[in-house]
């Protein structure tokens, strides 16, 4: 069943709020910035960039390192390619000179083999998963261990889904890549008035680039805490993206050099992700509106706490299997919960 994005599905306690604050750029989510990287330049036509600008600034780095080589899920099953393909974007809080970091935010985009539908998948840092070679651990744990390659296995193996390439994001530009659009229009579905954070009324408000990192930070009084910020996360891409497609954001010479430079500048991907094949991908992209892009957080029974791993959210493992499925097949329908772009 498909829902309005600004519905609540699932209920929290008021866990939580004894953890610590976060610094503003190490929780944002990271989707956009590639998204928009491969979708708004197209719609724009200035694919010119991405052999341009893009491959001066843009990092490739050797993402994917050895995971091409797990071929087997925790359950046995052989991992084939699926339908469609998967990117997964990460964002971490490695600060300069860090070897190990945690992935604080973890997005699985998958774009389907019609190149129609677009499907953003949320996985929440604290999901309790199978870390290979490490025992149960949060998700994000997994990239503190042995990086995106780690990460990577750690998805494929409890999902059974292929990813094909990768996207590791840094934050500095967030305010930035935000105020390039003209600040963006975001449904606010829980009001808040917290220090630090902003305060904000139930329904659509219009947010700066400084408004908008404060927005999607808030965890502290929202009802499901980091699951809802997930949410608001996710309502900051569809911001983005929609505003991306109004009339003279994207025809503009100036706001797209800014656009293209922003995103390019905290951005590395994996060495097989070109830019000749991001040209391509956006090309294809370039008539996707908002209503082909749906929403979802992979799916989660409850809450706990697991020693060594502090705080952590159960998957469920039937709703899970139901993702992975529909990911494989490239048919979403019977995925439950999906939060429609075209609905906020």
């Amino acid at each position: 069943m498909l829902e309005e994005f600004d519905d609540d599905t699932t209920d929290e306690s008021t866990r939580r709020r004894s953890r610590r604050r976060m610094g503003w750029g190490r929780r944002l989510t990271v989707s956009v910035l590639a998204f928009l990287l491969l979708v708004v330049i197209g719609i724009g036509g200035y694919a010119w960039f991405l052999s341009s600008k893009v491959d001066r600034n843009l990092a490739r780095e050797n993402l994917l390192g050895d995971a091409r080589s797990q071929t087997e899920t925790t359950t046995g099953k052989k991992l084939v390619d699926d339908a469609g393909t998967n990117y997964l974007l990460i964002g971490s809080d490695a600060r300069p000179g860090e070897t190990a970091s945690r992935a604080d935010v973890i997005q699985l985009v998958h774009v389907d083999a019609d190149h129609d539908n677009v499907w953003i998948i949320h996985f929440p840092r604290d999901l309790y998963v199978p870390v290979p070679g490490h025992g149960k651990n949060k998700i994000n744990a997994a990239y503190a261990y042995g990086g995106p390659t780690l990460l990577i296995q750690t998805i494929e193996k409890a999902t059974n889904v292929h990813i094909d390439h990768v996207a590791q994001i840094g934050f500095k530009g967030f305010e930035k890549l935000t105020d390039d659009m003209g600040g963006v229009d975001i449904y606010v579905p829980q009001a808040f008035d917290e220090k630090g954070y902003g305060s904000w009324s139930k329904g659509m408000n219009h947010m700066n680039g400084t408004q908008a990192r404060h927005y999607v930070q808030e965890r502290h009084q929202l009802k499901n805490g980091d699951i809802d910020r997930g949410k608001n996360q996710q309502a900051w891409i569809l911001a983005m993206f929609k505003k991306a497609k109004t009339q003279g954001v994207l025809t503009n010479p100036v706001t797209i050099t800014k656009l293209v430079g922003d995103i390019s500048d905290n951005l590395a991907v994996d060495d097989g992700f070109t830019s000749g094949y991001m040209t391509s991908l956006a090309y294809s992209l370039r008539d996707l509106d908002t209503q082909n892009i749906t929403f979802y957080t992979a799916p989660y029974t409850g809450f706990g706490n697991e020693g060594a791993a502090g705080s952590v959210d159960y998957v469920d493992e039937a709703g899970l299997e139901k993702l992975s499925d529909g990911l494989r097949k490239d048919d979403m329908s019977g995925v439950p919960n999906g939060r429609v772009g075209a609905a906020s």
